[in-house]
């Protein structure tokens, strides 16, 4: 009896945890896995975990909230914009506090404070003076960051803008750029262990990174700032940092961290050595072998995005190009008009408007959802202008006789007109498509986890640009090449039909 009741309290007790987990609260993180050590980037030994000082901290930081972290990747520029679009509760990603983005959205107390650090050439005295000295050169910065705003205050003229850091100091060595001035972590992660490269300059301000949330939600502050209080309390805080070696005396001081924790240079060392490092060719295979399941995956994306966006494509621009030829003098007028504004527009800067522009008119889509209608009505315009020229093209001669066999509107279309508009129509049409395919990598900007965005973390971590960068040419070349035999075999049916 005694071991039965036993038995039923331990069930008891399983089903209330599973209840309590299920219920458990999300809190989903905005944040940019480009952007590289120490923030949050891709694990080199296993390329399906992401790590980070920023990826400790909040996984911290949500156990403390009782909720379970959940991480949305979206591009470091859109963080704001998606947080306001409501893609995610939270967005920290190396985000300074500053009164600009204070009157867009609420910040949380500070998880880390730091400064901005010039980087030169090791044998370039000229900018040791400090930021003074940078005006009249070519300095690297990141868009948007504390940094860029600093250099501009300064009047430096010749500002060059970098998406990796990684890219940045790598000209600064092959002396395309002066100098690359930013936040402190990242000079000390990129380019501190480099012998070529130093420090130019005492530290540049003070700059703090906080936690984003919507202003439509002061009561996640509030919940935000008690866990950061309790990290900060307990020590748990100082110890993440001293892990990935940012116990710097400046970040101790201002924060006002008490704790005994030292520097741990073992995460510093395996980013040193993975920037150093010759590896074998048998060694980047095997790499390679590892991680492109990864780039398939992101391929498997980028092939859906595309064929749905082309299908998209074909209806839209057929009924433009039909309302164009056949519509009233309004209906023509406004389809001209459609066209030529789409294809006027930069594609990504319709991608921006339809995801986070409808939101404010009511009309919010998914990110897959944004993609098919953003590339679907771009490459729509350049079909309709295909169907145009290939029905235009179709001798007025076969029309009159389709007419004197009394064959009504819709049957001159069919079987008349539309197949041999249709041979003129293929080939541009396949171009169209490759092209797409290729353009596909643009809703990275729009939180789509596609092939190219899976390229950019891994190449941020491993910093193989051209390795991997041929690898997912290939993939590419491979995904379009298919279709390309299929439009030739499509040609040559027609012509033997013909």
């Amino acid at each position: 009896m005694i071991r039965i009741s036993g038995l039923f309290l331990l069930l008891s007790l399983a089903a209330f945890s599973h209840s309590v987990q299920a219920e458990q609260k999300e809190l989903r993180w905005g944040a940019d896995a480009k952007s590289g050590a120490p923030y949050m980037f891709v694990d080199p030994k296993n390329p399906k975990v992401m790590q980070g000082f920023e990826k400790d901290i909040f996984e911290k930081l949500a156990e403390k909230m009782g909720r379970k972290l959940v991480f949305v990747q979206n591009e470091w520029d859109s963080l704001i914009p998606g947080l306001e679009r409501g893609d995610y509760d939270i967005a920290a990603n190396g985000i300074e506090i500053t009164p600009e983005r204070q009157e867009e959205v609420l910040f949380s107390t500070p998880y880390y404070s730091t400064f901005e650090q010039n980087i030169s050439r090791a044998n370039d005295a000229s900018m040791d003076p400090g930021l003074e000295s940078l005006v009249g050169k070519k300095v690297g910065t990141l868009k948007a960051s504390l940094a860029h705003h600093l250099l501009e205050k300064q009047k430096v003229s010749k500002i060059v803008f970098y998406e990796e850091e990684s890219n940045g100091y790598k000209d600064v060595e092959n002396g395309r750029i002066d100098s690359f001035f930013i936040d402190y972590p990242i000079a000390l992660y990129y380019a501190l262990s480099n012998p070529k490269l130093k420090a130019s300059g005492p530290p540049v301000g003070r700059l703090f990174y906080g936690v984003a949330v919507s202003k439509k939600n002061p009561e996640l502050v509030v919940e935000i700032n008690k866990g950061i209080n309790q990290l900060i309390e307990s020590g748990d805080l100082e110890k993440i940092l001293a892990k990935w070696n940012l116990l710097h005396p400046f970040t101790v001081e201002v924060m006002g961290l008490h704790s005994e924790a030292k520097n741990d240079q073992s995460e510093i060392n395996k980013v040193s050595a993975l920037q150093s490092k010759k590896i074998t060719f048998k060694e980047r295979m095997i790499r390679y072998g590892t991680i492109l399941p990864l780039l398939l995956k992101g391929a498997l994306t980028s092939i859906e995005v595309s064929l749905v966006s082309m299908l998209v494509a074909i209806s839209f621009g057929l009924m433009l190009a039909l309302m164009r030829l056949y519509g009233s003098a309004p209906v023509s007028f406004c389809a001209q008009a459609v066209v030529e504004m789409l294809r006027g527009t930069p594609l990504l800067i319709q991608l921006y408007l339809i995801f986070f522009g409808l939101p404010y008119i009511g009309i919010q889509l998914t990110p897959f959802w944004a993609a098919i209608l953003g590339l679907g009505m771009n490459y729509g315009a350049y079909e309709a202008e295909n169907y145009r020229a290939g029905i235009e093209a179709v001798p007025q001669t076969q029309l009159e006789a389709a007419q004197a066999l009394a064959l009504s509107p819709i049957q001159r279309f069919v079987y008349v007109l539309f197949p041999q508009a249709y041979r003129i129509i293929l080939p541009p049409m396949t171009n169209d498509f490759i092209s797409l395919i290729k353009d596909s990598s643009l809703v990275s900007v729009i939180t789509m986890v596609e092939l190219t965005t899976i390229y950019s973390q891994l190449a941020s971590t491993y910093f193989d640009h051209l390795g991997l960068g041929i690898l997912v040419a290939i993939i590419y070349f491979l995904i379009g090449y298919p279709f390309v035999r299929l439009a030739r075999r499509l040609e040559k049916n027609l012509k033997k039909k013909r």
